[in-house]
């Protein structure tokens, strides 16, 4: 019990007693009801003896096939151009999306600084400030256009089952967008800078001589300041201006993530509704845009006037999404077929699969309870397999939408089944009387569903961020248990070659082939600090132990609030873990067959297993967590892949 309480492990001060027991029986075999002390020391010097008697599910069996040394070149010319290689490697998709993107906007300043200098007229009266203001100009036209591609996710989940993702990096979309949008802030201070401060000046304080040449563009009066900054061109201008600022301001890290505290009523405007209500302000800028670029004074021509040129596309292609996005979600109006209530403010729903509803490991939904908001819509890993004849979610009840979607299951109808503990069971169809209706929108693409094109995958999962390798996990098993019935079934109604033949012919097509080859191994860690979460996927854990006779997976679960394995605070509870997972073959923290490891993993002598286990293999490691340990792992990752014959490709996603 001493023990229990410094790992703060209530579950197990509850059954001390049983597993006191555990130790005098194995201690004390002819039963004399006592036990010396050396006994016990003896039980504890022994811990890594009793851990071998663990079933080696969690445990990985490393050939140190490589030596790694041996693929760290000596000399310092080749270990820099190794190091290169790979930097080239690991970001050639990134850098030539850059690249091109860098090359069209200097194209475009350069051609409409080039355009605007040899108006001799124009240029006479208000000099470069001109010029540079609309190469500004001309860039924020064309970068206005591309921040909308990011954020299309139907085209980019699209996009990523083409080829276009071997060069293409999609899992990039949300830094290209901010990163056009960090493009968009400095033009618009290069362009309306120069308007406000230089050549606006100029043009109202030239001479007669200077201006009669563009008097004709401005009606043979000599505008002022005033009139410049109130014409459509100088409203439209400043109202973009002022929109802008709020939808980036609120979109800023600290504001999206309510780390600003602000008086009331103030208070609003932080936290992710304020980013997401005031993103919509956007679409008044582009109505805003298209008036300012057809109100220009210097250009007088149809196609001069490009503006709409640039953003016509994107624009309908944004809206052909958001309206395929309102209607599919009307169509797909999922039930609820039962909840699970977990450990951790964690609740699992089980709804009924939309017909027509295909999606892959991996990927995310969109849900809506028009009961709490017709405008909210909040993104959700898929835990359930595609193979599934249901869809499953899980939600951690951290946030205000998430708790209020809680108190209304709560209050729905009594029928819905609402367990403390999740178990794959039998879903059956239960009365919605009550029960809020949820539509669904996807799936979409993220970087885990390119899980396929690896040979071994690392997936690594923190707290509620197991969620999308669970699906993951399960699609692999429902594949292998397939191939396995196709196989004893073709084995059973022929064993002749021709058979044989016929039935790989006709049975698995080029792309089954293809998957078939890859994805061999699969090792999933799941670190958590809270003994509960490992009540989520207690029936996902149990049933891939049970199915995974072959060691395709490697479980490994950590609990970071346990003191390290090999420390004296927590050796006695190593010991009965020990002897009950040998016995009975039950981890006493996780409740299945998974033996938990305590701290936190060493990240390092895991990157060095796999790399000695899989040698020239490709490893897709994928992450999904909190950011900080996301850059522990890419380092390891591109560590390792200079250092050993095994590539290491990392990916992340955020929660």
């Amino acid at each position: 019990m001493l023990s229990a309480s410094a790992n703060k492990l209530s579950k197990l001060k509850e059954q001390a007693e049983e597993y006191a027991s555990l130790i005098m029986e194995e201690l004390d075999p002819e039963n004399l009801g006592y036990i010396e002390l050396w006994q016990l020391e003896a039980l504890l010097l022994q811990r890594d003896v009793y851990i071998n008697y663990s079933r080696p599910l969690s445990t990985a069996s490393v050939a140190w096939s490589q030596n790694l040394s041996s693929f760290m070149p000596k000399n310092l010319f080749r270990r820099l151009s190794r190091s290169l290689q790979c930097f080239m490697l690991e970001n050639w998709q990134r850098g030539w999306i850059i690249l091109l993107w860098v090359i069209a906007m200097a194209s475009l300043f350069a051609w409409k600084f080039y355009q605007y200098r040899k108006n001799r007229a124009a240029f006479q009266v208000m000099r470069y400030c001109l010029p540079v203001a609309k190469g500004a100009g001309e860039t924020l036209k064309l970068n206005m256009a591309l921040i909308l591609l990011p954020v299309c996710r139907n085209t980019l989940t699209w996009l990523r089952s083409t080829r276009a993702r071997s060069f293409i990096p999609f899992d990039d979309n949300i830094n290209f967008h901010k990163i056009i949008a960090f493009a968009i802030a400095v033009g618009i201070i290069v362009h309306a800078g120069n308007h406000l401060t230089c050549d606006f000046p100029r043009l109202v304080n030239s001479s007669p001589e200077k201006f009669a040449p563009l008097s004709s563009d401005f009606h043979g009066t000599k505008p002022t300041y005033k009139f410049l900054l109130t014409g459509a061109e100088g409203v439209t201008g400043i109202l973009m201006v002022i929109l802008i600022a709020i939808s980036f301001t609120l979109a800023a890290r600290r504001f999206r993530r309510n780390m600003v505290r602000l008086p009331a009523p103030f208070n609003n405007l932080t936290g992710f509704n304020a980013f997401w209500y005031s993103h919509h302000l956007l679409g008044l800028v582009y109505l805003l845009l298209l008036i300012h670029g057809s109100c220009l004074y210097l250009a007088h021509k149809w196609y001069e006037k490009t503006t709409w040129m640039y953003i016509s596309v994107p624009l309908l292609l944004y809206i052909a999404e958001r309206s395929v996005r309102t209607c599919r979600s009307q169509h797909y109006s999922v039930k609820i077929l039962k909840v699970l209530v977990l450990p951790g403010n964690v609740i699992s729903l089980i709804m009924s699969k939309p017909p027509g509803f295909k999606y892959k490991s991996g990927q995310y939904i969109f849900l809506q309870c028009p009961t709490i908001s017709p405008f909210e819509w909040h993104p959700f890993s898929i835990t359930s397999a595609p193979g599934d004849d249901h869809l499953s979610v899980h939600i951690r009840t951290v946030g205000d939408w998430t708790k209020e979607l809680k108190r209304v299951i709560a209050e729905g109808d009594d029928s819905t089944s609402v367990d403390h503990q999740a178990r794959l069971v039998h879903i059956g169809n239960l009365d919605q009387r009550g029960q809020p209706r949820l539509f669904v929108d996807g799936p979409y693409g993220a970087p885990a569903q390119e899980y396929r094109n690896y040979d071994v995958l690392l997936l690594v999962g923190l707290g509620i961020g197991a969620t999308p390798f669970i699906s993951i996990l399960r699609d692999l098993l429902n594949s292998t248990k397939t191939a396995e019935e196709q196989m004893d079934s073709n084995t059973e109604t022929s064993r002749s070659e021709d058979s044989q033949n016929s039935f790989t012919s006709s049975s698995l097509t080029p792309g089954d082939k293809k998957k078939s080859q890859r994805n061999t191994n699969a090792h999933f860690y799941w670190v958590t600090r809270e003994p509960g979460s490992f009540e989520w996927f207690k029936g996902v854990m149990d049933e891939i132990a049970e199915m995974d006779q072959k060691g395709q997976i490697e479980l490994h679960n950590y609990l970071t609030s346990v003191y390290e394995e090999g420390d004296a605070r927590s050796t006695l509870i190593t010991m009965v873990q020990a002897l009950n997972h040998a016995k009975h073959g039950v981890d006493i923290l996780s409740g299945t067959r998974v033996r938990t490891h305590f701290a936190r993993p060493n990240w390092k002598e895991v990157f060095t297993k796999i790399a000695s286990k899989h040698p020239y293999s490709t490893v897709g490691v994928f992450y999904c967590g909190m950011p900080m340990l996301a850059k522990e792992l890419k380092v390891l990752s591109h560590e390792l892949s200079h250092k050993t014959s095994t590539r290491f490709e990392f990916h992340k996603e955020y929660f």
